[in-house]
Protein backbone atom coordinates (compact mmCIF):
# COMPACT_ATOMS: atom_id res chain seq x y z
CA UNK A 1 0.00 0.00 0.00
CA UNK A 2 1.54 3.26 -1.14
CA UNK A 3 1.89 6.07 1.37
CA UNK A 4 0.15 9.29 0.38
CA UNK A 5 2.43 12.21 -0.41
CA UNK A 6 2.16 15.95 0.21
CA UNK A 7 3.66 18.48 -2.19
CA UNK A 8 4.73 21.38 0.02
CA UNK A 9 6.05 24.91 -0.40
CA UNK A 10 6.66 27.87 1.91
CA UNK A 11 7.30 31.59 1.53
CA UNK A 12 9.32 33.44 4.15
CA UNK A 13 10.46 36.87 5.34
CA UNK A 14 14.02 36.08 4.22
CA UNK A 15 16.56 33.37 3.55
CA UNK A 16 18.01 32.25 6.86
CA UNK A 17 16.46 31.21 10.18
CA UNK A 18 19.79 32.22 11.76
CA UNK A 19 18.86 35.81 10.94
CA UNK A 20 15.48 35.36 12.61
CA UNK A 21 13.45 34.96 9.42
CA UNK A 22 10.01 33.38 9.64
CA UNK A 23 7.37 31.73 7.43
CA UNK A 24 4.64 33.92 5.88
CA UNK A 25 2.84 31.26 3.79
CA UNK A 26 2.45 27.47 3.70
CA UNK A 27 0.88 25.57 0.81
CA UNK A 28 0.25 21.81 0.60
CA UNK A 29 -1.41 19.53 -1.96
CA UNK A 30 -2.06 15.88 -1.11
CA UNK A 31 -1.27 13.20 -3.71
CA UNK A 32 -2.75 9.71 -3.81
CA UNK A 33 -0.76 7.49 -6.19
CA UNK A 34 0.54 10.68 -7.87
CA UNK A 35 -3.01 12.03 -8.39
CA UNK A 36 -3.90 15.27 -6.53
CA UNK A 37 -6.78 14.75 -4.11
CA UNK A 38 -9.25 17.41 -3.00
CA UNK A 39 -7.29 17.82 0.25
CA UNK A 40 -5.22 20.99 0.48
CA UNK A 41 -3.72 23.01 3.30
CA UNK A 42 -3.03 26.71 2.82
CA UNK A 43 -2.50 29.66 5.11
CA UNK A 44 -0.85 33.07 5.29
CA UNK A 45 0.97 33.78 8.54
CA UNK A 46 1.85 36.81 10.62
CA UNK A 47 5.63 36.37 10.99
CA UNK A 48 5.83 38.83 13.89
CA UNK A 49 8.66 40.65 12.15
CA UNK A 50 9.27 42.71 9.01
CA UNK A 51 9.53 41.15 5.54
CA UNK A 52 12.93 41.76 3.92
CA UNK A 53 13.06 43.76 0.69
CA UNK A 54 14.40 40.79 -1.28
CA UNK A 55 11.63 38.50 -0.02
CA UNK A 56 9.02 41.15 -0.84
CA UNK A 57 10.29 41.19 -4.43
CA UNK A 58 9.86 37.40 -4.62
CA UNK A 59 6.35 36.93 -3.17
CA UNK A 60 4.90 40.43 -2.79
CA UNK A 61 3.42 39.93 0.72
CA UNK A 62 3.67 43.23 2.59
CA UNK A 63 3.89 43.72 6.37
CA UNK A 64 0.43 45.34 6.22
CA UNK A 65 -1.10 42.34 4.39
CA UNK A 66 0.37 39.87 6.88
CA UNK A 67 -0.38 41.87 10.04
CA UNK A 68 -3.89 40.44 10.61
CA UNK A 69 -3.07 36.83 9.66
CA UNK A 70 -2.84 33.94 12.13
CA UNK A 71 0.42 33.16 13.91
CA UNK A 72 2.09 29.78 13.37
CA UNK A 73 1.17 28.59 16.85
CA UNK A 74 -2.52 28.94 15.91
CA UNK A 75 -2.29 26.62 12.88
CA UNK A 76 0.49 24.28 14.07
CA UNK A 77 -1.76 21.37 15.12
CA UNK A 78 -3.83 21.52 11.92
CA UNK A 79 -0.65 21.58 9.80
CA UNK A 80 0.93 18.66 11.70
CA UNK A 81 -2.28 16.66 11.31
CA UNK A 82 -2.35 17.30 7.55
CA UNK A 83 1.21 16.08 6.89
CA UNK A 84 1.21 13.27 9.47
CA UNK A 85 2.15 9.86 8.04
CA UNK A 86 2.83 11.24 4.56
CA UNK A 87 5.99 11.74 2.51
CA UNK A 88 6.75 15.41 1.82
CA UNK A 89 7.71 16.39 -1.74
CA UNK A 90 9.62 19.68 -1.72
CA UNK A 91 11.85 21.54 -4.21
CA UNK A 92 15.02 22.55 -2.36
CA UNK A 93 13.80 20.85 0.81
CA UNK A 94 16.69 22.07 2.96
CA UNK A 95 15.29 25.61 2.82
CA UNK A 96 11.67 24.77 3.63
CA UNK A 97 12.45 22.14 6.28
CA UNK A 98 14.86 24.46 8.13
CA UNK A 99 12.14 27.12 8.34
CA UNK A 100 9.36 24.67 9.23
CA UNK A 101 11.46 23.00 11.94
CA UNK A 102 12.36 26.42 13.33
CA UNK A 103 8.64 27.29 13.60
CA UNK A 104 7.83 23.89 15.15
CA UNK A 105 10.66 24.28 17.67
CA UNK A 106 9.47 27.76 18.64
CA UNK A 107 6.05 26.36 19.63
CA UNK A 108 7.42 23.22 21.31
CA UNK A 109 6.38 20.73 18.61
CA UNK A 110 8.28 17.74 17.18
CA UNK A 111 10.51 18.54 14.20
CA UNK A 112 10.01 17.03 10.73
CA UNK A 113 12.28 14.04 10.07
CA UNK A 114 14.35 14.62 6.92
CA UNK A 115 14.07 10.88 6.17
CA UNK A 116 10.41 11.56 5.40
CA UNK A 117 11.22 14.14 2.69
CA UNK A 118 11.65 13.77 -1.08
CA UNK A 119 13.73 16.63 -2.49
CA UNK A 120 12.95 17.16 -6.19
CA UNK A 121 15.99 19.44 -6.47
CA UNK A 122 18.25 16.48 -5.64
CA UNK A 123 16.39 14.23 -8.10
CA UNK A 124 16.79 16.88 -10.83
CA UNK A 125 20.50 17.38 -9.98
CA UNK A 126 21.16 13.65 -10.40
CA UNK A 127 19.08 13.39 -13.56
CA UNK A 128 20.35 16.53 -15.32
CA UNK A 129 23.88 17.22 -14.03
CA UNK A 130 25.15 20.64 -15.03
CA UNK A 131 21.72 21.85 -16.19
CA UNK A 132 19.44 24.52 -14.75
CA UNK A 133 17.20 22.83 -12.16
CA UNK A 134 15.11 25.66 -10.72
CA UNK A 135 11.34 25.12 -10.72
CA UNK A 136 10.99 27.51 -13.67
CA UNK A 137 13.75 25.72 -15.61
CA UNK A 138 12.13 22.32 -15.03
CA UNK A 139 8.73 23.68 -16.08
CA UNK A 140 10.35 24.85 -19.33
CA UNK A 141 12.07 21.47 -19.85
CA UNK A 142 8.78 19.59 -19.41
CA UNK A 143 6.67 22.19 -21.24
CA UNK A 144 4.57 22.96 -18.17
CA UNK A 145 2.72 26.28 -18.33
CA UNK A 146 4.06 28.48 -15.51
CA UNK A 147 2.65 31.76 -16.81
CA UNK A 148 0.63 32.22 -13.57
CA UNK A 149 3.89 32.36 -11.61
CA UNK A 150 4.43 36.12 -11.79
CA UNK A 151 5.22 36.03 -8.06
CA UNK A 152 6.21 33.03 -5.93
CA UNK A 153 3.06 31.87 -4.16
CA UNK A 154 2.97 28.61 -2.23
CA UNK A 155 -0.09 26.96 -3.82
CA UNK A 156 0.79 27.83 -7.42
CA UNK A 157 4.31 26.53 -6.81
CA UNK A 158 2.82 23.31 -5.35
CA UNK A 159 0.64 22.84 -8.45
CA UNK A 160 3.66 23.28 -10.74
CA UNK A 161 5.87 21.06 -8.59
CA UNK A 162 3.25 18.29 -8.70
CA UNK A 163 3.57 18.19 -12.51
CA UNK A 164 7.37 18.48 -12.40
CA UNK A 165 7.61 15.65 -9.84
CA UNK A 166 5.55 13.28 -12.01
CA UNK A 167 7.88 13.99 -14.95
CA UNK A 168 11.04 13.72 -12.86
CA UNK A 169 10.22 10.19 -11.75
CA UNK A 170 9.37 9.20 -15.34
CA UNK A 171 5.63 8.85 -14.87
CA UNK A 172 3.09 10.21 -17.31
CA UNK A 173 0.32 12.33 -15.87
CA UNK A 174 -2.38 9.76 -15.09
CA UNK A 175 -5.60 9.79 -17.07
CA UNK A 176 -8.86 8.27 -15.93
CA UNK A 177 -10.15 5.20 -17.72
CA UNK A 178 -13.87 5.98 -17.68
CA UNK A 179 -16.64 3.40 -18.16
CA UNK A 180 -18.30 3.42 -21.58
CA UNK A 181 -22.02 4.13 -21.75
CA UNK A 182 -22.75 0.47 -22.55
CA UNK A 183 -21.04 -0.80 -19.41
CA UNK A 184 -22.81 -1.12 -16.11
CA UNK A 185 -22.23 1.78 -13.75
CA UNK A 186 -23.05 -0.46 -10.79
CA UNK A 187 -19.51 -1.81 -10.79
CA UNK A 188 -17.98 1.02 -8.82
CA UNK A 189 -14.85 -0.87 -7.81
CA UNK A 190 -12.64 -0.39 -10.85
CA UNK A 191 -9.03 -1.35 -10.37
CA UNK A 192 -7.88 0.19 -13.65
CA UNK A 193 -8.34 3.82 -12.69
CA UNK A 194 -4.94 4.77 -14.05
CA UNK A 195 -3.97 3.45 -17.46
CA UNK A 196 -0.46 3.81 -18.88
CA UNK A 197 -0.75 0.90 -21.36
CA UNK A 198 -0.18 1.19 -25.11
CA UNK A 199 -3.05 0.54 -27.51
CA UNK A 200 -2.96 -2.88 -29.23
CA UNK A 201 -4.41 -3.11 -32.74
CA UNK A 202 -5.50 -6.59 -33.89
CA UNK A 203 -5.37 -7.55 -37.59
CA UNK A 204 -8.42 -8.99 -39.32
CA UNK A 205 -8.66 -12.28 -41.30
CA UNK A 206 -8.27 -10.61 -44.73
CA UNK A 207 -5.05 -8.88 -43.62
CA UNK A 208 -3.76 -12.20 -42.27
CA UNK A 209 -4.43 -13.95 -45.65
CA UNK A 210 -2.63 -11.18 -47.56
CA UNK A 211 0.34 -11.47 -45.22
CA UNK A 212 0.58 -15.24 -45.83
CA UNK A 213 0.49 -14.69 -49.61
CA UNK A 214 3.25 -12.11 -49.28
CA UNK A 215 5.45 -14.52 -47.31
CA UNK A 216 4.85 -17.34 -49.85
CA UNK A 217 5.75 -15.19 -52.86
CA UNK A 218 8.65 -13.23 -51.45
CA UNK A 219 10.51 -15.55 -49.08
CA UNK A 220 12.43 -18.52 -50.51
CA UNK A 221 13.38 -21.66 -48.63
CA UNK A 222 16.65 -21.49 -46.72
CA UNK A 223 16.46 -17.70 -46.88
CA UNK A 224 19.00 -17.37 -44.07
Amino acid sequence: MQMNEVVLDTETTGLSVKDGHRIVEIGCIELDNLVPTSKRFHCYLNPERKVSEKALEVHGYTDEFLSDKKKFIEIADEFISFISGKKLVIHNAEFDISHLNNELELVGKKKIDKENVIDTLEIARDKYPGSQISLDALCKRYRIDNSKREKHTALIDCELLTKVYINLIDQKEPSLDFLSKNESTNNSKINKAVNYSKKIIKINEEELKLHKVFLKNHLKKNYF
